[in-house]
Parts: structure tokens; C-alpha cells; sequence
């Protein structure tokens, strides 16, 4: 019996080194992925402030004081038009001319916010649009139900495939790209082509140079909770192998909808 005690109570003894040793080996490995999950949020937070910096700066110092201006001009017309009713002609056509020009800095500002292409043609056929010409063929599918997606899963999905098709027009123009759509409880998008793949030092498992567009694409992915891995294949060629869940967006879609009262008023 005590020979059966001490065989265990030496087995005891090892399982539990064992499992001291493999959690102080896990613990640098975890230390290094909170660190790296800490400084992506951190670029994703620095980069989204940027974004609301500039649009508001857009708004201050461009928007504004050109509505600010047409509005003096309009005050001139009325003035004119009761005294010099004869130079109302050139007058009015400056002022639609700088109307003209807001207009379109509206229409900048707003498909800065989100790609006019994703409300005219939908996610598939704007993605196609977009593949036309950048290399020798884009096959394109959705693999599901495209309607529906929650709309920052959306527009991730679509600045995730122009960043990648158009590496793939810059570095591999004469290849063939696919890009996959499937959707379940996550939106999984591929984009792969047959060109030169990534640098040799990221195919032999280096790190490959820095690129502001791989970063952008994984830090989209990382914005709505999902993952961006972009890798060369065996025979040739890049894969940007991305997944983008549903669920997280679509509760954040709820949660910051408005909500409508019962006689219908926001």
C-alpha cells in the first residue's frame, strides 16, 4: 500500500511540474498576444479619431464657411435685384456655381462615411465594378444570402476586397483573383490570386516589409471583432483569408438605431 502511495504521490508530483512548466511557457506567448491585441486597439482608436478629426475639421474650416458665404451672396442678390435688377443675371450664376461646388463637397464627405457603390449596386456587384481591369479575370461569388448584412460588417468586407484587388492590380496585374463570399454565423471573405505571392521573407516564414494596406485591411477586420490573415500559396500567388461575425455587429446595429416611439416619432 505505501508502495502504491508513493508511486502516486510521485506522479502527483510530475503532472503537477508538468503543468507549472507548460504555464510558465504559455505565459510569455500570452503576455506577447495581449500586448499586440492592446496596440491594435490602440491603432484602431487612433485611427478612428483621426477619421472624426478630419471630418470635422472638413465640416469647420470647408463646409461651413462656404454655406456661411452663399448665404452673404444671397443677401447681395435680394439687395440687387431691388436696386440693379439688370446685374442679377451673372450674380445668380456665381452663386449656383459655388453650390455646385458644396454639393460636391458633401458628396465627398458622405462617401467618405460609407462607399455610395455598397447603396447603388450592393455588395457583390460593387465589388465587381470595382475587379474590372485590375488584372486578366476576377471571378466573384457570395456564397449565402447577401442581403441583410449588418452595415459595418459590410463596408469592411468592401474596403477589405479594394485594398486586396488592388494590390492585386499594382503587383500581380496579368494573374487570375477569385473572391469568395460565404455567409453563416460569421461573413468569411477570400480574395486569392496566381501571382507572385508575397516577399520570399514572409513565404519562409519571416516577417514580410511593412505595407499601410495590409495593415489597414487586417486593422477593418479587427474593427468589427474579426480576423485578417494574408499568406502566399505553395504554387503562387496571395490569399486574404477574412472573418467578419455577424452577431457582435448586428447587436451594435440595434443598440445604436433609434428608437421609434408608438405614434411613430423618433
Amino acid at each position: 500500500m505505501r508502495a502504491v502511495l508513493a508511486r502516486a504521490a510521485v506522479l502527483a508530483g510530475a503532472f503537477t511540474a508538468g503543468a507549472v512548466a507548460a504555464r510558465a511557457a504559455t505565459l510569455p506567448h500570452l503576455r506577447r498576444l495581449t500586448t499586440d491585441l492592446q496596440r491594435s486597439r490602440e491603432r484602431i482608436l487612433a485611427s478612428r479619431e483621426e477619421e472624426r478629426r478630419q471630418l470635422r475639421n472638413d465640416l469647420h474650416d470647408g463646409l461651413g464657411p462656404t454655406l456661411a458665404s452663399l448665404a452673404m451672396s444671397l443677401d447681395a442678390a435680394r439687395i440687387t435685384l431691388a436696386g440693379e435688377p439688370e446685374r442679377m443675371d451673372p450674380l445668380l450664376a456665381e452663386v449656383r456655381d459655388r453650390l455646385a461646388t458644396a454639393v460636391g463637397e458633401i458628396r465627398d464627405l458622405a462617401h467618405g462615411l460609407r462607399p455610395p457603390a455598397l447603396d447603388d449596386l450592393g455588395l457583390v456587384a460593387a465589388i465587381e465594378s470595382f475587379a474590372e481591369g485590375c488584372c486578366e479575370r476576377v471571378d466573384v461569388r457570395f456564397d449565402g444570402e447577401p442581403a441583410g448584412l449588418p452595415a459595418a460588417v459590410e463596408v469592411a468586407a468592401y474596403r477589405i476586397a479594394q485594398e486586396a484587388l488592388t494590390n492585386v492590380r499594382l503587383h500581380a496585374s496579368e494573374s487570375v483573383a477569385t473572391v469568395r463570399l460565404t455567409r453563416d454565423t460569421d461573413l468569411h471573405l477570400m480574395v486569392a490570386d496566381t501571382g507572385p505571392g508575397l516577399a520570399d521573407t514572409a513565404r519562409n516564414g519571416g516577417q514580410p516589409r511593412p505595407r499601410r494596406g495590409l495593415a489597414a485591411m487586417k486593422e477593418w477586420a479587427a474593427e468589427v471583432g474579426g480576423s485578417c490573415a494574408i499568406t502566399s500559396r505553395n504554387g503562387g500567388g496571395t490569399v486574404v483569408a477574412v472573418r467578419l461575425p455577424l452577431a457582435a455587429a448586428e447587436t451594435a446595429a440595434g443598440y445604436h438605431r433609434p428608437s421609434i416611439e408608438r405614434d411613430g416619432r423618433r
